[in-house]
């Protein structure tokens, strides 16, 4: 079991650390947000989505993906359209405190775009399918349960990790000028992958 714990530690790590629009978004969150706690609806939102997808990955569900390329083509589609939003959302947004009559929109803004990110992400949902998923496969019984924990657990880590380390960058950032070069690189990192959508749609 404990083979099983470690091999699925390591297998997420290699996943989850590549720079992707869900840890971008985190991270930025982290930083532009007043406090850390601020950012925990990003946090929290972002490790149960991906909670969701191990689970579905481990139990087979989701290969339906696999067996009906229309389901692919659409949620490339839907994503591509999506991203283009949210960059341009992080790309104008001003690195100030949200003001208390507006925090509620600001937390249900965090939970979609949390969300959207995390299940409109073809990449995350084909990654944790044919990776997380195909070597769930070899294990049964209690080593699959070891594995499937592992993942999980690497993956709310890794996101408290980052949003923790762009909370760092926003308290050494009195100016808020690093946090608007950040929501730049940010946007553009979100177009780039959204343009890179639209090319898989017609390859």
């Amino acid at each position: 079991m404990s083979e099983a714990f470690l091999h699925g530690i390591i297998l997420s790590f290699g996943l989850i650390i590549p720079l992707g629009v869900q840890n971008v978004f985190v991270f930025n969150q982290g930083a532009s947000q007043s406090t850390l706690l601020q950012a925990a609806p990003v946090v929290i939102t972002a490790a149960i989505c991906d909670t969701i997808l191990i689970l579905v990955a481990v139990q087979g569900v989701s290969l339906v993906l696999l067996t009906f390329s229309w389901l692919t083509t659409t949620l490339y589609t839907v994503g591509f359209f999506f991203l283009l939003y949210m960059g341009w959302a992080i790309w104008k947004s001003e690195p100030t405190a949200s003001q208390n009559e507006e925090q509620t929109i600001t937390i249900k803004k965090q939970i979609a775009f949390a969300a959207s990110v995390s299940l409109l992400n073809p990449h995350a949902i084909l990654d944790t399918i044919g990776v997380i998923g195909t070597n769930s496969i070899q294990y049964i019984g209690a080593e699959k349960w070891a594995f499937t924990f592992a993942t999980i657990f690497v993956s709310w880590l890794w996101f408290i990790g980052l949003a923790f380390a762009g909370r760092i960058l926003g308290k050494v950032d009195a100016s808020g000028k690093r946090i608007q070069l950040l929501n730049k690189i940010s946007g553009v990192i979100i177009w780039a992958v959204a343009f890179y959508m639209l090319v898989k749609l017609f390859t």
